[in-house]
């Protein structure tokens, strides 16, 4: 499944168009959330649940990141 539009739209507001993601990997170079903009368009939607495994479509399970941060997740291209 997917977000919906009005989901999307939702977490983008939420997000200030900043990427949310918050690894402690050192992906982010020192900062403690990612610091990169995004555009509603160039975001990608992440499920913090997978819907395989029981996550739903909704804001609270829905994380905007940029491509990179996305990429960096275990769960990427799966749903």
């Amino acid at each position: 499944m997917d977000f919906s539009e009005t989901t999307k739209d939702q977490a983008y507001a939420r997000s200030a168009g900043r990427c949310e993601c918050m690894r402690q990997d050192g992906l982010h170079s020192g900062y403690a959330r990612c610091p990169t903009r995004v555009t509603r368009h160039s975001a990608e939607y992440h499920h913090l649940t997978a819907t395989s495994v029981g996550g739903s479509d909704s804001l609270s399970n829905c994380q905007v990141l940029c491509t990179p941060c996305h990429r960096a997740t275990d769960s990427y291209g799966r749903h």
